[in-house]
């Protein structure tokens, strides 16, 4: 089980102790952007293969809850959602992504926003985060827990620790996008800043929902583990 914390730890500490961090800055300084960037994706793809294989290698005798078939029904019922919300994202432009705040400059913010971004302007991080807490629940072992945890912790920490970043490096263009968008899920359509668009959503939630069939299909191939 340390050796699962340990592996938690150090993804964590990748992701959200440097990227989103003054430390982040100084790393830029001391290696140029090109090689702060392949430095950060090495350490990323380090420890989530560290993660990943601490997850398979540590017994999972001791639960925090025992499997129930009614828990398991909690990833299909939402898993969609998340599926739609990860494919969408890739659909449109959004200046939260790595590489693309250029679009804010001289941009109509309220036009810019398209699809699954006027639900949330961080699609890919609560995609993760469904995933992460529907999992969590159906598999109540305190490795899955602690697994599945780390992404959760991943997943919503990460929206505000972006926001943040994008706020300070852009400044005014980043304000106007801010306004007609939100983190939370729906909350700027309830509010009134922005609404939500049927047509603009068709794409997503077909190769959503494609996509959610065949991750169901190749479930047992991916993770090992049969839905049922």
């Amino acid at each position: 089980m340390s050796l699962m914390l340990l592996a938690s730890l150090l993804f964590l500490g990748t992701h959200l102790g440097i990227s989103s961090t003054a430390l982040r800055g100084r790393l830029v300084g001391m290696l140029g952007e090109g090689g702060y960037l392949l430095t950060y994706s090495v350490l990323a793809v380090v420890t989530l293969s560290l993660l990943i294989w601490a997850y398979g290698a540590v017994p999972r005798h001791e639960y925090f809850w025992l499997p129930d078939p009614l828990l398991r029904q909690v990833p299909k019922a939402l898993m969609p959602l998340a599926m739609i919300l990860l494919v969408g994202g890739f659909m449109v432009r959004n200046p939260t992504a790595v590489g693309q705040e250029s679009v804010l400059r001289g941009a109509d913010a309220e036009a810019l926003t398209r699809g699954v971004t006027r639900i949330t302007r961080h699609p890919f991080q609560w995609a993760v985060a469904i995933w992460a807490v529907t999992h969590l629940i159906a598999n109540g072992d305190r490795v899955s827990v602690v697994f599945f945890a780390t992404f959760l912790v991943l997943g919503l920490a990460g929206g505000a620790l972006i926001d943040r970043k994008k706020a300070a490096k852009l400044g005014a263009d980043w304000q106007p996008y801010a306004r007609v968008t939100s983190n939370l899920p729906f909350a700027a359509v309830f509010a009134g800043r922005n609404r939500l668009s049927l047509r603009e959503l068709i794409w997503p939630v077909l190769v959503g929902l494609a996509v959610y069939a065949l991750a169901y299909w190749l479930h047992p191939w991916i993770s090992g583990v049969r839905i049922v």
